[in-house]
């Protein structure tokens, strides 16, 4: 298990390493290079609840139904919430042919014709969450095509290609579920990162279109900027848009300011204006009754239940009048007559609220106890939290206690309130907030926001640590917004890292431009991107403190993308020299993370790095201080003689490097001699290694020749090469007119171990 866990920790991190952001078509999700035709693809399309994956699959089914993704006949679509309840066992020929279509005639010969052409066959499986439990995903069925039973047996039959192999399978899931942990093979990944400002203030636009209060809806969002913030997701987008036609409608001026009084407005607005005074006693007993079935629906990783469990008629009623429960029909058996229904929560962040609410409103739950379910431990690792929005709903319901519609609900007086309140600082005053790890930070920032309180934002910005790491973290909008909104609050110099974050451009903006953040590191790519936009708007005062606090050293490149962002910073300099002219009035400008970079590692491996190499080699020059350069890579970079040839080219323009190491680059005589001519022109090389490459005795013979002349070396390494005791001599001999050289470390196979300690006899220098 733990080795499951490691490598699904290592796929992760590949895919947030080689993660490019670009647009792809909806015709392109089935294109798969080089996948085989007899074999089951698996497409995972991940994203976080509410950005639209149930969208896209039924976008793809319609356009499936006008003539588009011809390659596939048949397209089944299962909402896995609807399909998993434990107790429900299917056929697939009842799956496919009972609960989704139900042809007239012929069943028989289409589920034949199925079986036969799998290829032919797409099937999406939405919510992949949904498969609750899905610890023991693994096909039992002695005959899984025929006999009856659960869905996550027949999808994991359909995974492992025991049924159906040759179809395409279309999974969607969240980022955190362990997809790849019960998938052994997937052939394609798409995550949905959801709206960026600009869509956001289309789909605002076009909710509010034709209304007369149409500017105003957009003004009043992007005025509240943590609310626009959530709009990057298209579930959030449209609780906002409907909240605020709510405040229009009755002529009020702002909106609320956190998730927490969105969503009881929300409730309020559903439930309050069609109720009379007989009514509100019965709706708020059902409304916490709902809060307490969405509470222990998520302890079992569930959003939908058998409608006949529903405690009474009145709740179901309830809960469907007022849109918290969606109905739908479950798959009839060819054999049973009688048709099931089930409740759905219409959407997942009104489960998580709902269940936020019943934590309140529970009598059995102690004030002490609420604290267990922020999931905010320093030291011990977090519980998975399926509801991963119950925290921070029930940090903002925990400063609400004074609001009339949440008094009616609990019946509990303000001192009541007051002491939950003080249970929730003391718990937080608590925390090492140092110790936290990037998500959990996050998650208490997020807690921290929706409370309000003054004292507790306070009390985290004033206790963060200076180097704030988000190395590999997804931050999403809101992330960026309660980040910068805290750091702003203290008076503390922050360091920050957001490399591989995915955070968008305006995020990154408004981070950097943080008078309290002092450096950072981010991915090279968004960095200029966002220089160019600045640059673009004119904006030359953050464009000159942007690139004064950005940090580039170490630098190490893993892709040929890397080296392009590499020489597309060195062109912004540039650029930069005309920009911050204007506003300076300087006649010359260096980007300091140019000028300051020390270490450049390159390792790209054998594929791309020559390729690589020779782009890199063309840039090195604008690089003044770099004093290690390290082509030494797990992989073999193999730039080869041609790679070498290069690069002594540039020599004479690296006058700080101090460290060069090509080992293992498959350089030979012809290279070594390149290298060697030009060599002398390092005036400050200290170190130079040339281990495990094919280097022979011509190699050593020129490298000997121009050892005397390279006074500032101390260390040679020619270990693993081809040299044998002639050209070990040669050395040797070089070795006794450079008592500058502390090192030369020459154990090569094809020296006789004789030769080689004779020659560390006569000079001690020598590592044997």
């Amino acid at each position: 298990k733990n080795s499951i866990k490691a490598m699904e920790k290592e796929l992760v991190t590949c895919s947030l390493q080689g993660k490019e952001k670009a647009a792809l078509k909806r015709s392109q999700i089935f294109q798969i290079p080089g996948g085989k035709d007899l074999e089951t693809k698996v497409i995972v399309v991940l994203g976080k609840a509410g950005m639209g994956k149930s969208i896209l699959v039924q976008k793809i089914c319609q356009d499936w139904s006008n003539g588009e993704f011809s390659q596939f006949e048949f397209v089944f679509w299962f909402d896995c919430k609807q399909i998993s309840l434990p107790e429900k066992q299917y056929s697939l020929k009842d799956l496919l042919l009972e609960f989704f279509v139900k042809p007239q005639e012929g069943s028989k010969e289409i589920f034949e014709y199925i079986l036969q052409n799998p290829a032919k066959v797409l099937l999406v499986f939405d919510g992949f969450e949904g498969l609750h439990d899905h610890e023991n995903l693994r096909c039992s069925a002695s005959q899984p095509e025929k006999d009856s039973c659960s869905i996550k047996e027949l999808l994991s039959g359909l995974i492992q290609k025991k049924i159906l192999n040759g179809c395409t399978l279309l999974l969607t899931a969240r980022p955190k579920d362990k997809v790849y942990q019960y998938v052994s093979k997937v052939d394609k990944t798409i995550e949905i990162v959801g709206f960026s400002p600009q869509q956001r203030k289309l789909y605002i636009t076009k909710y509010f279109e034709g209304l007369p209060y149409c500017d105003n809806a957009l003004k009043l969002i992007k005025e509240c900027e943590y609310l626009f913030s959530h709009c990057y997701s298209p579930l959030m987008c449209r609780f906002v848009c409907t909240v605020c036609e709510t405040v229009l409608e009755m002529g009020e001026k702002s909106l609320p300011s956190t998730l927490t009084t969105v969503f009881l407005k929300l409730v309020q607005q559903k439930v309050i204006p069609t109720q009379t005074h007989v009514t509100a006693m019965q709706n708020q007993e059902s409304l916490a009754t709902l809060a307490r079935i969405a509470w222990y629906l998520g302890e079992k990783h569930q959003s939908a239940m058998k409608s006949d469990l529903l405690p009474s008629k009145e709740v179901k009623e309830f809960a469907l009048k007022y849109g918290f429960f969606l109905p739908f029909a479950f798959p009839r058996h060819s054999d049973s007559r009688e048709e099931e229904f089930g409740s759905t929560f219409s959407d997942f962040v009104i489960q998580n609220f709902m269940g936020a609410l019943h934590l309140m409103l529970a009598e059995e739950i102690k004030d002490k106890s609420l604290t267990k379910y922020l999931s905010l431990p320093s030291k011990k690792k977090k519980p998975y939290n399926w509801l991963d929005l119950v925290p921070r709903f029930l940090a903002g319901l925990w400063f609400l206690q004074d609001d009339p519609y949440l008094c009616s609900l609990s019946n509990k007086d303000v001192k009541q309130s007051t002491k939950k309140q003080k249970t929730l600082l003391k718990y937080i005053r608590k925390l090492q907030i140092n110790e936290l790890c990037p998500e959990r930070l996050l998650d208490l920032l997020h807690c921290v926001y929706e409370t309000q309180s003054n004292y507790l934002l306070q009390h985290v910005a004033l206790r963060l640590k200076p180097d704030l790491s988000f190395l590999g973290i997804a931050l999403t909008p809101p992330d960026v917004h309660v980040l910068h909104y805290i750091l702003k609050r203290s008076g503390k110099e922050f360091s920050l890292d957001l490399r591989n974050s995915s955070i968008d451009m305006q995020g990154l903006k408004d981070l950097i431009g943080l008078k309290n953040v002092a450096s950072f590191r981010a991915s090279l790519s968004d960095t200029v991107r966002a220089w160019k936009s600045l640059e673009q708007t004119k904006d030359y005062e953050l464009l000159r403190a942007s690139t004064e606090k950005f940090v580039l050293d170490p630098f190490k490149a893993k892709t040929m993308k890397d080296v392009s962002d590499l020489s597309d910073l060195v062109e912004m300099q540039e650029k930069m020299i005309n920009c911050v002219q204007d506003a300076s009035g300087c006649s010359s400008y260096e980007i300091p993370a140019i000028k300051n970079l020390r270490k450049l590692e390159f390792a790209l491996g054998p594929v791309c790095g020559l390729q690589g190499f020779l782009k890199l080699v063309k840039i090195l020059a604008a690089f003044p201080s770099l004093r290690h350069l390290d082509l030494d890579a797990l992989s073999e970079n193999g730039i080869g003689d041609e790679g070498a040839k290069s690069l002594s080219e540039v020599f004479p323009t690296l006058t700080s490097l101090e460290t060069l190491n090509l080992s293992q680059n498959k350089i030979t005589d012809v290279g070594a001699e390149k290298l060697a001519t030009a060599l002398p022109s390092l005036s400050s090389l200290k170190t130079l290694s040339l281990y495990n490459n094919s280097i022979c005795d011509f190699g050593a013979e020129n490298l000997a020749k121009v050892l005397p002349a390279m006074s500032s070396l101390r260390v040679l390494d020619v270990q693993y090469n081809k040299i044998t005791g002639v050209g070990a001599q040669q050395l040797t001999e070089s070795l006794r007119k450079c008592p500058h050289i502390k090192n030369l470390v020459m154990w090569n196979p094809t020296i006789p171990y004789g030769v080689l300690e004779h020659l560390q006899q006569l000079d001690s220098r020598i590592s044997v």
